[in-house]
């Protein structure tokens, strides 16, 4: 008990899991899920790091919080976050990641964005999000937000080879804790649809990895092409056979990705 006491740390702010040895890694989980969504993950990367897990403001053990927006998110994660480590970012999640890159790089060594995008929602010339599909999300959060996060999920996994697998797997975890609070899920929408960091990214100053799913259909794939005129000294990988969360998909080759990446 005593040792499952020392690896849960529920501060008086943001609730964190912290497991293993080694190099900070900080990974941070996607819109209407919670941290629960990397146990296999941190199960095989705790063996290479100290991995550093939190629920976002407003998920899971975290639901009774609140952030307004993504500076507020971000300094709230920041808060009980270390002091400086590698920093994973998956969805929504990515979109954080690389926000704390931007204003507070001393404390990102490396930046990983996992089925992510600067601009989530599509515009002319911008492959993304349909603003409808974000609207109609909005509209029926409103009216019943547990049927409205199951369909998500399942619009995550589709294509996938593994998709009922992948769907399973993100409704435990996501049921493991407390559900998010309507009205933080209705910031996270908010942030898909209007955040837009394209502007910024030639100010990334760390090694910066970037992760896709090939049969994405959130972060279309054209996605990673698009970017890489905007950020020619980063490097992206692409998971043949994942959707929206390759970590689950193909999650072996999904942490040898992160150790090679890491250096060590």
């Amino acid at each position: 008990m005593n040792e499952v006491a020392d690896k849960m740390i529920a501060s008086p702010a943001l609730f964190w899991h912290r497991e293993g040895q080694g190099e900070n890694l900080v990974l941070i989980h996607g819109w209407g899920m919670n941290g629960a969504v990397w146990q296999q993950t941190v199960e095989k990367l705790s063996a290479h790091f100290t991995v550093h897990v939190v629920d976002l403001p407003g998920y899971g053990h975290s639901s009774e919080l609140h952030a307004d927006n993504i500076n507020s998110a971000a300094e709230m994660v920041l808060e009980h976050a270390p002091e400086q480590a590698i920093w994973v970012g998956w969805s929504l999640g990515g979109l954080i990641a690389t926000h704390i890159a931007l204003n507070f790089p001393d404390r990102v060594s490396k930046l990983v964005t996992v089925a992510s995008s600067p601009k989530f929602a599509a515009e002319k010339r911008w492959r993304g999000i349909k603003p409808a599909v974000l609207s109609a999300f909005t509209e029926q959060l409103v009216e019943d937000f547990h049927p409205t996060i199951e369909r998500f999920m399942a619009l995550q996994a589709m294509g996938s080879p593994t998709a009922r697998q992948d769907v399973k797997a993100l409704k435990k975890a996501v049921l493991s804790r407390p559900l998010p609070n309507p009205e933080s899920l209705l910031v996270g929408l908010n942030m898909l649809g209007n955040v837009d960091l394209r502007g910024e990214l030639n100010q990334i100053s760390m090694p910066f990895l970037r992760i896709y799913g090939r049969l994405d259909g959130l972060v279309p794939i054209k996605v990673a092409n698009d970017l890489q005129e905007l950020l020619s000294n980063s490097e992206y990988y692409v998971f043949s056979q994942s959707s929206h969360a390759p970590f689950m998909t193909e999650l072996d080759e999904f942490c040898s990705q992160l150790i090679r990446f890491s250096g060590k």
